[in-house]
């Protein structure tokens, strides 16, 4: 094998050429699949690491249309159910919202937001902190007082001269609310929309003042209750007697269909992976077919070099050389030679990956060790099979034929 080894690579540096031009192939293909995939398993990893940033242990509840076609949205009574600790013991921290876009003035300056009226566990539920000033009390709920706190884009974009935002009162809808504190920066989204870019105010001042939507029974709705399981083990249970609690609130028979949805963490993060692997793989695929291009310039490579070395086969078949010697020889020339683009393939890879990494170091995009194993065993896999046909065609020649051959 060691010989069959020289021999190839001495075959292969007589043509230095024609051989870089054929492992051209493999080695584009190597590096498109391992950075498609890596940038894919960097995609999934920012978007888990998005959703694990918006809280931990979280079950979020949305309205949904009945049997009927008829969406019943969530209203502050089915706050109430839930909260009754005797029906949802699981249940550490309840949260509901009310999501509304409007536009925000300040001297002169105007801007469309997102404003998102919440209660004051808001900071608890969803992981943040307020590091100037003070997030809106319980209080300040119950007299729907006009307090707003601010996200750092938000901030940076109502006040860009850098005027402290603290105290200072804007208007959103003409109604003038006074700034009390700027939320941590989280970078990112959450549920689908950029968290540094928002104001938060009490649930209560945005359902009357900011928002006129009643439901059929005159209530004010809500967008969504997010709630808060007690630890890791517990938010499944806690999403079905969060559906029991809901069910028996909305005198839904058991033979209906819910007429709201139920969403886990995990729930989401699997639906998000599974589109971003079908992607991955979708991606890979297409640049899979380079290798298939680069497999078959190697099988001609071979084809060529079988013709060229006609007469060392009948040679060395004549000194004894069995069918097998020969095959084995061309098979390890047609291996080393997509090992060898599969190993270039590798590196432009890692350089590649690396220089993603930073320009866009959210992703945090890396070569796994996987990929460069998988990478490998493909190139081998390749050189194998495409080396197949005219290793074997050389076996086959006639000794006194090649021998003769010109």
């Amino acid at each position: 094998m060691l010989e069959n080894m020289r021999i190839a690579l001495v075959g292969l540096g007589s043509n230095k050429l024609r051989t870089v031009l054929t492992m051209l192939g493999i080695t584009i293909g190597v590096a498109a699949v391992i950075i498609l995939v890596s940038l894919g398993q960097g995609v999934d990893n920012y978007v888990r690491q998005q959703f694990l940033g918006v809280g931990t242990n979280l079950v979020v509840i949305f309205p949904r249309q009945n049997d009927q076609g008829i969406i019943r949205r969530l209203t502050l009574n089915d706050v109430r159910a839930i909260s009754d600790p005797f029906k949802v013991p699981d249940a550490l921290a309840i949260m509901p919202q009310r999501t509304v876009t409007r536009t925000v003035t300040f001297e002169g300056r105007q801007i469309s937001v997102r404003v998102l009226g919440v209660t004051p566990n808001y900071i608890t539920v969803r992981s943040r902190s307020v590091i100037v000033g003070q997030f809106f009390t319980a209080d300040d709920m119950d007299s729907q007082a006009r307090v707003a706190v601010l996200g750092q884009e938000t901030a940076k974009r109502l006040f860009p001269s850098g005027t402290d935002p603290i105290g200072k009162n804007i208007r959103i809808m003409g109604i003038s609310f006074k700034v009390t504190g700027i939320l941590n920066a989280v970078g990112g989204s959450g549920f689908g929309a950029s968290d540094d870019d928002l104001i938060a105010a009490p649930l209560t001042t945005v359902q009357n003042r900011l928002s006129g939507d009643r439901d059929l029974s005159g209530a004010r709705p809500i967008s969504n209750i997010i709630v808060q399981a007690r630890d890791n083990q517990s938010v499944n249970s806690l999403a079905g007697q969060l559906r029991e609690a809901l069910r028996q609130e909305h005198r839904i028979s058991f033979r209906d269909e819910d007429d709201f949805q139920i969403f886990t963490q995990e729930d989401l993060l699997g639906s998000l992976g599974k589109i971003t692997g079908l992607l991955t793989v979708f991606l890979a695929v297409i640049a899979g077919i380079s290798l298939l291009v680069g497999g078959i310039g190697i099988m001609n490579i071979m084809l060529v070099t079988v013709t060229e070395r006609t007469r060392e086969i009948g040679l060395r078949k004549a000194v004894g050389a069995q069918k097998i010697d020969i095959l084995v020889q061309f098979l390890v020339e047609a291996a080393i030679l997509a090992l060898l683009g599969g190993s270039m393939g590798v590196l432009v890879a890692a350089g590649s990956t690396l220089l993603v990494s930073k320009a866009i170091p959210e992703l945090n995009a890396s070569v796994q060790f996987s990929s460069v194993l998988l990478a490998t065993m493909i190139s081998l896999a390749i050189g194998i099979f495409f080396g197949i046909y005219p290793a074997n065609r050389a076996a086959s020649l006639n000794p006194i034929d090649a021998l003769r051959y010109e």
